[in-house]
């Protein structure tokens, strides 16, 4: 009965969108050391709540596994509660009371773990969770959560326990142990001596697994990190010294791993620092307002009324990725590399023309990861070898570590672009990925605020969407497919975060010329509720998944929201093998100008074709084709 808990309980945590991999946790929960990952332990299981806000209960099932537990063994339940860290209004907070004191007598004999993390608790959350009859403990993210420290001093209840969580369990740096023992030791003269625990800060399903994994990262950048299992062994280290047994020797390397990273030349470039402080008083817009720059783009691009265009990447063959794979590993010359990687983009670019495709892609054949090509070109960035982590289902990433200051040393997409350019007379999109998905698909330094990181790579980007420009290339994508995906839990930071990270957006392109036109792609999200923000931005053209959310998008734009820029929903799913027909894709469109102007819609799929097979992805885009063609005779009808 366990493992299939175990089981259910791995599926459910694994619907919440954060990359994570597992890590099996510390022996013993209640040795003053925890780690909020305990799916693992024979005789504690952590289930997520299976609590809704809006039915005011548990799941019917939910006192049954209960007591089935209780019947196999099980001394503590940990329920996860992440949202008690969201702006919840009084309602809400009496449903979350009612619905736990519903549970109070199937508990009875259970020691109660509730486990809240990635935020502060609002005071009154706060008081709600620690008022809860039948709890014995309480879990708290004292990293992200540090204003919720005050409100442990002003108010614990008496004889409960603390899991203090004051190691990151969402990043991969060492924890500074000096500074996290001050705080637990603050922390036990008002809790108690016998009843603080140290803790991660939350699941380490978050972070990589095992440093000793990684053979390729250097001693000094690996000497400031800590994966699960380092995280491990620093909650334990950190409960033995609150208990008077502290590793003098450990804390001593902390200490000087800890200076080691404040004082490399490696983490400090001061041009860079100077560059992005300059930024912050200023706006960063274009000089001219987006209908002036589309009249100039339309006369130097000569597109027809609904162009169509992909959004970047086309299928990476298996031939494809040997071909990358044994370059890498030097297993062919430079030249036997950039002879294949030419080959695949004129192969890309005579499909494309064939299908009739009004602007063209290069298909990115030469890239990994759409963040790991960038960093792996700009200074500031280390990578792993086995420092995978989970993205969403089964597919796992591997994120760049964002250890110092960002630079771009030398151009990075300039010579494919101008390759591809070079092989056709329609319009070849340059190809980038944006500051804020670059941070936020990456492990983010901690010693400095994320959107100074963020201005930093900011103008990097700037700098090659400027060689882009000068190399002839008059249409530039920098996608943002993480924008909304950065946006912080409580929506008293929303602001703050859309001011910046809108900002950096525009800082990467502000300096081009009015024919140059700019697009940005976003996918993954509903975008209804930053849509403000995307009008901010001030791209010429922006492209944006539709079909895989019913075109709930397009909502929008029918309660009244004026967007004058070019925008193309998505006409059809890629995530899909399914073809769509031409007929289909025409009603899409239909749908579309039922709400959008004729002169700003633009045509193309959701997302990039990299996941697909050719013998999808050209019957697909043919009907694509066909029905932007077939919709633009009935326009032209029309008129």
């Amino acid at each position: 009965m366990l493992t299939s808990l175990m089981h259910l309980t791995r599926q459910l945590m694994s619907t919440r969108k954060l990359r994570r991999s597992e890590l099996t946790p510390s022996p013993s929960l209640l040795a003053l050391s925890h780690t909020c990952c305990c799916l693992n332990q024979p005789r504690v299981l952590r289930r997520p709540s299976l609590f809704s806000l809006s039915s005011q209960k548990f799941s019917p099932s939910t006192s049954k596994i209960i007591a089935e537990l209780k019947a196999a063994g099980a001394l503590w339940i940990q329920f996860d509660e992440p949202t008690l860290v969201l702006d919840l209004d009084s309602h809400q907070l009496q449903a979350f009371t009612a619905a736990y004191a519903e549970l109070e007598t199937t508990l009875s004999g259970l020691n109660v773990l509730i486990e809240t993390y990635f935020a502060d608790l609002t005071a009154e959350a706060y008081e709600t969770l620690t008022e809860l009859k039948g709890v014995t403990a309480y879990g708290l993210d004292l990293v992200r959560g540090t204003q919720t420290i005050e409100l442990i001093k002003s108010n614990f209840p008496k004889g409960k326990y603390l899991f203090a969580g004051v190691v990151d369990g969402r990043n991969i740096w060492a924890n500074d142990l000096a500074s996290s023992l001050s705080t637990l030791q603050a922390l036990e003269a008002v809790v108690g001596k016998d009843k603080l625990v140290v803790s991660t800060s939350c699941s380490l399903l978050h972070t990589a697994v095992d440093l000793v994994n990684e053979t390729k990262l250097d001693d000094e950048i690996k000497s400031w990190l800590a994966f699960a299992a380092q995280k491990v062994v620093e909650v334990n280290a950190l409960a033995k010294a609150l208990a008077g047994q502290k590793d003098e020797a450990f804390f001593t390397a902390n200490a000087s791993a800890q200076a080691s990273r404040k004082s490399s030349p490696r983490v400090t470039n001061e041009a860079v620092q100077k560059a992005a402080a300059a930024l912050k008083g200023s706006d960063h817009r274009r000089a001219t307002n987006v209908t002036a720059r589309l009249d100039a783009q339309q006369k130097k691009l000569n597109l027809p009324v609904l162009p169509t265009t992909t959004i970047g990447s086309f299928p990476q063959t298996l031939e494809l990725r040997r071909v990358r794979r044994e370059y890498k590993a030097n297993k062919i010359s430079e030249d036997d590399y950039v002879k294949a990687i030419k080959e695949e983009i004129k192969k890309v670019v005579d499909l494309q023309e064939e299908l009739d495709i009004d602007v063209l892609v290069h298909g990115e054949p030469e890239r990994n990861d759409m963040v790991e090509y960038f960093g792996e070109q700009l200074s500031g960035f280390a990578f792993t070898v086995n420092g995978w982590v989970q993205s969403y289902g089964s597919r796992c990433v591997k994120p760049p570590i964002i250890y110092g200051d960002v630079s771009r040393p030398k151009p990075m997409t300039v010579f494919w672009s101008s390759t591809a350019q070079s092989m056709t007379k329609r319009p070849m999109k340059g190809m980038l990925t944006g500051p804020v998905t670059i941070l936020n698909w990456s492990f983010v330094r901690n010693d400095q605020p994320r959107f100074e990181t963020c201005y930093q790579i900011a103008l990097a980007i700037k700098d090659e969407v400027e060689d882009l420009e000068k190399a002839g290339i008059n249409v530039i994508q920098i996608d943002e497919a993480a924008l909304r995906e950065g946006l912080p839990l409580r929506k008293s930071e929303h602001a703050f975060y859309q001011k910046w990270a809108v900002h950096s957006f525009r800082i990467t392109n502000c300096g081009v010329q009015d024919t140059t036109q700019i697009h940005t792609h976003m996918c993954y999200s509903n975008f209804n509720d930053i849509i403000h923000s995307i009008i901010d931005m001030d791209a010429d053209v922006i492209t944006i998944e539709n079909s895989r959310s019913d075109e709930k998008l397009l909502s929008v734009f029918r309660e009244g929201v004026k967007y004058g820029a070019g925008i193309g929903p998505g006409v059809y799913d890629i995530h899909s093998p399914r073809i769509p027909s031409t007929e289909e894709i025409a009603d899409r469109i239909n749908k579309m100008l039922a709400v959008l102007e004729t002169n700003i819609l633009w045509v193309n799929p959701d997302c990039g074709l990299k996941t697909r097979k050719y013998a999808e992805v050209k019957p697909a885009l043919s009907n694509m084709v066909a029905a932007a063609k077939l919709l633009r005779t009935q326009l032209a009808s029309a008129k």
